[in-house]
């Protein structure tokens, strides 16, 4: 896929607003590393400075942080499962903040019923119409 080909493209990443600061930049960072892993034409070519220097690619893309609430986040979670495989959807759990390895999280994932998780935050990616009609009433998180 080219960039002109993300043109009709969206993703935003929606957290918990009343999360602490550090655990809201920690999950978009998570979420954000499984976008680059899930979505790579995202993510631009590697490039040089002026001096020569080598220099990674970054986005290609704006991707909005939005606000949201632990609540809206199952809600949307749940609602954006009639959207998917269409619709890249990257969730993350509470779990990530008791367990000590990612196998203890997946574990949590696996044994606990779907109504009982929590989330702190969800990446969406996909058509831009879709992404706009799900998120499109959200703010910005500030």
């Amino acid at each position: 896929m080219n960039i002109k080909d993300l043109s009709s493209k969206k993703c935003v990443i929606l957290i918990d607003q009343h999360l602490p600061l550090g655990v809201i930049a920690n999950t978009a960072a998570v979420l954000s590393i499984n976008l680059g892993k899930m979505i790579p034409e995202m993510v631009g070519h590697d490039h040089k400075d002026n001096a020569g220097d080598n220099h990674h690619g970054i986005t290609t893309m704006a991707i909005p942080i939005l606000k949201s609430s632990a609540q809206l986040l199952k809600e949307m979670r749940q609602a954006v499962k009639a959207y998917e495989p269409d619709l890249t959807v990257v969730d993350l759990i509470t779990a990530t903040q008791t367990t000590k390895s990612y196998a203890d999280y997946v574990h949590q994932y696996e044994s606990t019923p779907i109504e009982r998780l929590e989330y702190l935050g969800l990446a969406l990616y996909g058509e831009l119409k879709v992404v706009n009609k799900l998120t499109g009433s959200l703010g910005l998180l500030k």
